[in-house]
This record gives structure tokens, sequence and C-alpha cells, in this order.
């Protein structure tokens, strides 16, 4: 069923596109250049919405079936609160692009989404489990039946643990809307961030829900890949950021709660996170509101030394792949050695920042 799913997600992916693409021209949902903009011309954006029923009816297909094979396990609950809070997210967007949202409504509903699926996840893996008095991993690799850590600490520890998930989700929705501004940037960040939860559900769990959860995810955004990089080429839309981050920290958090090495669960986002929090502080440094348009991102600066989207965008994703590996590394060395993958991820944020000044450098010599 897992290739199956992924396969279904693709195609969906792919063909969806020739059905929504008549919808949004007639919509007249275009992506106009502002000051954050990297493109110069007026371009379809939206498809991100066939990103999203490729991926909630993938997602839907996996959950049906699991419950149908094992209808007592926990996993089939952890894919429909993925699913529902991909949804969320993805729908949230769509609103943003047809209608517009004030910021006061978003933030609400932000914080609404973030609340519920990680209060959801919480009480999914603490209910199928049980309590204990202890906390620390006690999981091993290749046992999907091994007890969640979640599971073994004090139920008041659950309360900033669901604060976490909730700043982390709905933090994590706008980076990836703020990083969305280049084309193959977000396709190939939802690729890459898919394949490694994939990764870490084979390796930590054996498979099962998480590895479902990356494949429908890489799939659903690589057959969005062609049409973006090809001509006359057409953007996500916020449906497709705000999907591609509710999907992506969703996942995380879910991954996190069930037991997989936090490195591994936070790996594919790091780049992401750090480029856009630099890039912020640096703003409110230099005396600039936080929230107004700019084009100062690490990604951005790439750009505009000369090179094409594609390759600011891969040199991003060449990144986040580092850093998923080091995540990933975590499930294989004892945690003892995950202070030393944790400073190799931080160096990679600090030289992905600096990468834009260094090839100036070198290109002014």
């Amino acid at each position: 069923m897992t290739a199956t799913v992924g396969v279904l997600a693709l195609v969906l992916s792919l063909a969806l596109p020739f059905v929504v693409k008549p919808l949004l021209v007639k919509l007249g949902v275009m992506d106009v250049p502002n000051e954050r903009s990297s493109h110069e011309k007026p371009v379809l954006r939206g498809l991100g919405l066939a990103v999203l029923i490729a991926v909630v009816v993938a997602e839907a297909v996996a959950v049906v079936d699991d419950f149908a094979s094992y209808g007592g396990s926990f996993s089939w609950k952890m894919l429909l609160v993925i699913l529902l809070g991909t949804l969320a997210s993805g729908l949230l967007g769509l609103g943003e692009d047809l209608r517009g949202v004030s910021v006061p409504v978003r933030s609400a509903l932000l914080l609404v989404i973030a609340a519920s699926t990680s209060v959801a996840l919480i009480w999914i893996v603490r209910g199928s489990f049980g309590t204990g008095p202890y906390f620390g991993w006690i999981a091993s690799p290749g046992m999907p039946d091994s007890v969640p850590w979640v599971s073994l600490i004090p139920a008041w520890v659950l309360v900033p643990l669901a604060v976490y998930g909730v700043l982390f989700i709905s933090s994590y929705i706008n980076v990836a809307n703020f990083m969305d501004g280049l084309n193959g940037i977000s396709g190939l960040h939802g690729v890459i961030a898919g394949l490694a939860f994939a990764a870490a559900g084979y390796f930590w769990m054996g498979g099962g829900w998480l590895t479902i959860a990356g494949l429908v995810l890489a799939a659903g955004f690589a057959g969005f890949l062609p049409w973006n990089l090809t001509k006359p080429g057409a953007f996500l839309g916020d449906v497709g950021s705000y999907l591609l981050g509710g999907a992506v920290a969703v996942t995380s958090f879910a991954a996190f709660v069930a037991g997989v090495p936090v490195l591994a669960a936070i790996g594919p986002t790091i780049i992401y996170f750090g480029d856009v929090g630099t890039t912020l502080v640096k703003r409110v440094r230099a005396g600039h509101q936080w929230d107004e348009p700019h084009k100062e991102h690490a990604y951005q600066r790439l750009q505009q030394l000369g090179m094409s989207h594609l390759a600011a965008s891969s040199i991003n994703a060449a990144f986040t792949l580092a850093a998923s590996l080091l995540g990933l590394a975590s499930i294989f060395v004892a945690p003892v050695w995950w202070l030393a993958l944790l400073v190799g991820g931080l160096a990679l944020v600090v030289l992905y920042q600096l990468l834009p000044r260094l090839l100036a450098q070198k290109f002014a010599a």
C-alpha cells in the first residue's frame, strides 16, 4: 500500500493541473510582482490546489486501508491527523488566494490548526501506549511496537509539549509561505522533506504511517515541479505554501511525539527556519518592520547574484538535504553523538546564510 499511495499522489499531482489551471484562469488567480517577488511578470498561481487534492486523496486511501487492515492500531489515527492538518492548512491558503484573509483571522486560524493537531497527536500516542512515570526514549530502531517517550512522562509535561507543538506548527506554516519565492524552491523542499520522513519511518519504525505520509508528501510535490519549472510556469500560491508548511510541520511533530529522534524529526525544517529567523532578526535590528515586504532572504540574495531560479533553489535544497541526512544519522548512533550532529546542522545554517556574501566576494574578485 505504501508504494501504491505514493504513485497515486504522483499521478494525481501531475494530472490534476489540467483541470485546475482553467479554473484558476477563469477566477483570475494571478501572482502580480511586488516587493517580495523574484519574478517580473504576472504568473498563474494557486496550482497548489492540485497538490492539495492529490495529497489528501492519497492519504485518505491510506487511512481507509490502514483502518480496514489494522483497526485497533494507532497508525491510521496518526495518518488521519496529518491528513486533516494538511487539508486545513491548504484550505486556509486557498482562502488567502481567492479572497484574502485578514491578519488577525489568519493568525487565529493558524493557532487553531496547530493546537488541534498537536493535542490530537499527543492524545493518540498517549492513549495508545498508556502512561509511565519516566521521561526518555526507550524505542529501538526497527521496533514499531516500542513505547514512545510521550507515553512515559508525567501528564504535566504534556502542557509545554503541546505549547511547543502549537508554536512549531503555526510558525512553520508562515515560514514555508515566506520561503515560497523562487521557481522550484517549495517543490524541492516538499520532495526532500517527504523523503526524509519516509526514511525516518522506514529505519526507525520499519515502515508504516510515517513512511506513507512522507512518500505521499514527496510524490505530491514531485508532480508539481514540471508545471512550475517549464514555461509558461505556474506557482503554488498560498494554498500550496500553506499546504507545504502544514504537511511538513504536522508530520515532523507527529514523528517527534511517536518517538523518532528529535534531530531526525526536525532535520528537514532547520534551513527554512534559519533563513527566515536570521533574516527577520537582522531586519528588526536594522529598524525595519518585521512584516514589510522585502527580498533579503538568503535564497533571494543568491538569485540576485545572477543565478537562475532553479540554481538558487537547488542550493537551498542541497542544504536541506544535508541537514536532513544529519538528522537521519541520529537514528544510527548513540544519543551521546547527537550533540555533534546538532552542531553540524547549526553549522549548515550559518554557512547557508553566509553563502550569498561569500559568492558575491568571489564574483567581485
